[in-house]
């Protein structure tokens, strides 16, 4: 049976909502007894007129002195759902709210400012918003000075901003992915006016360098672009974070050093397609691979990437992975199905060949290279056949590990309005076929590394025993071993003694390390 589809025609009915006010600042609008500001709103049509305006560079982007003062003595929390792009968010985030004078509290009965940065890509990460939004109005009640906002890529929805506004009134703030840097001014709008705000951008801006950042641990995400031009007919990312564009290199650059100077170990850069990093620069000719040779001068021990689409993957970028030094051996590289049939209905624009055709070049350029991915079973129309093509193609290329989902439709995409006609039952047996492949395949490639020597950088101590360690090899490989929490923050050579399937078991090589005890 297929799914029932969300009715949001009831969060469209705003008969009942009174313009108070209206001006070039936006407008007042009064729904159920609650004053909103809408300073702009989300709108999908206007999304999708994507001119390649000149997006320009902002440097200037110190917080006013005025608004560093008003958290002064206050606490804040942010919740962060979904990808990496938005813990990076949410680091910009927490660095604003501290150059604001606001302290950091995981006490909710504390919290004066409480924000969830949210995600879009499933129904399920929307749904666990709206729930945590029903637990904190009670809070809200007991504490009504308290600010809580809803940011991130949900927030870039219409439905998801008209629910917000009619259902949800005791929200303070809502704005989206393109306006980060505005929300030392969201917040006073906020806590001046008494009134919901909303600034939601639909067209992506400018983008905003030297914004400051709360980065915590060993390893540092690294952002050189943004937004999507791929439409996949699946996926709501070009309508929440917009039209590709990238980070001047030197910008880049500069902030990678920077970290190196600051002693992270890792750094993860990070786009919604980070190969298709400098195709809309008109000036220079610069693309990934350059900027990764580049990178791989730069003194900081382990460079990875994510995500990478293989329609962008090109030959340069190959070779340039392949001089190793600190680009590390792991390559996350999506391939979403093995049909050529349903790869076109995702409008994926890559065929199984070209995939396989890249994964051979890849392997012969990197021969220790781990790759991994991201698979979705159940596409609308997707026959026994286009599953057992993927289910090839997985035994084929021999994954690490995967992500895997099972089809649910995003309202705003495509797909959305495609048949969805896989019974879930078969849904779910294949996602268990799949997901068997993939552990038969992660445990095989473990197995082999028993007797190696691998180094690891140790992330902390394990969560079940205080005197196992955790930390993760240039693969990205977990591994456990025992040893003291001295170790952690540093490299350690370990030898694999064990295989598990999703994790491998070590001991320390004494010897080896006696000249390797790097300190955090």
């Amino acid at each position: 049976m297929a799914k029932e589809t969300k009715d949001y025609s009831k969060y469209f009915d705003f008969s009942d909502a009174k313009v108070l006010s209206e001006d070039e600042n936006g407008k007042t609008i009064r729904i159920r007894g609650r004053e909103i500001h809408i300073i702009s709103e989300p709108n999908h049509r206007q999304s999708k007129k994507r001119r390649r305006e000149d997006i320009q560079v902002l440097y200037d982007t110190e917080i006013p002195a005025e608004l560093r003062e008003i958290g002064k003595g206050k606490h804040y929390i942010v919740y962060t759902y979904g990808c990496q792009m938005n813990e990076h968010d949410s680091e910009t985030i927490k660095g604003m709210l501290e150059q604001m004078g606001y302290m950091p509290t995981e006490d909710r009965k504390q919290a004066d400012i409480i924000l969830l940065n949210t995600c879009a890509i499933r129904e399920n990460a929307e749904d666990k918003v709206f729930g945590e939004l029903g637990h904190l109005k009670h809070l809200k009640k007991e504490k009504p000075d308290m600010l809580l906002g809803v940011c991130g890529c949900m927030s870039q929805e219409e439905n998801v901003v008209n629910r917000i506004m009619r259902k949800h009134g005791f929200v303070d703030l809502v704005f989206g992915t393109h306006n980060v840097h505005r929300l030392p001014h969201l917040i006073k709008e906020a806590l001046f006016s008494k009134e919901m705000v909303v600034e939601v951008w639909s067209k992506e801006g400018d983008i905003i360098e030297n914004l400051p950042k709360k980065r915590e641990g060993l390893r540092a995400w690294v952002n050189i672009m943004y937004g999507c031009d791929k439409f996949c007919t699946y996926c709501i990312v070009p309508v929440t974070r917009g039209k590709e564009r990238s980070r001047r290199p030197e910008d880049v650059i500069a902030e990678v050093r920077e970290l190196a100077r600051q002693g992270f170990k890792e750094i993860t850069l990070l786009g919604q397609n980070v190969n298709a990093y400098g195709k809309d620069f008109t000036d220079i000719s610069y693309g990934f691979g350059d900027l990764m040779d580049d990178i791989r001068k730069i003194d900081i021990p382990r460079v990875r990437f994510t995500t990478s689409h293989p329609r962008d993957f090109d030959d340069h970028l190959v070779e340039v992975l392949g001089k190793g030094g600190n680009l590390v051996e792991h390559i996350h590289l999506p391939v979403q199905s093995g049909s050529n049939e349903i790869l076109k209905i995702m409008g994926r624009k890559y065929t199984r060949e070209t995939y396989l055709e890249l994964v051979r070049k890849i392997k012969a350029a990197i021969p220790d290279v781990v790759l991994t991915t991201d698979i979705i079973v159940g596409f609308p129309g997707e026959t026994e056949e286009q599953f057992e093509e993927t289910l090839a193609l997985v035994n084929e290329v021999g994954f690490d590990s995967a992500y895997t989902f099972i089809y649910s439709p995003r309202e705003g995409t495509p797909a959305a309005v495609m048949e969805d006609n896989v019974p879930m039952e078969a849904k779910s047996r294949r996602l268990q076929r799949l997901n068997r492949a993939i552990e038969e395949h992660s445990r095989k490639s473990h197995e082999q590394m028993r007797g190696q020597i691998v180094e690891v950088l140790v992330e902390g101590e394990s969560k079940n025993n205080a005197s196992v360690l955790a930390g993760r090899t240039r693969t990205n490989k977990l591994v456990h071993f025992e040893g003291g929490k001295e170790l952690i923050g540093s490299f350690v050579k370990v030898r694999i003694t064990d295989a598990m399937t999703w994790y491998i078991k070590g001991e320390i090589v004494k010897e080896e390390n006696e000249a390797h005890a790097l300190t955090h």
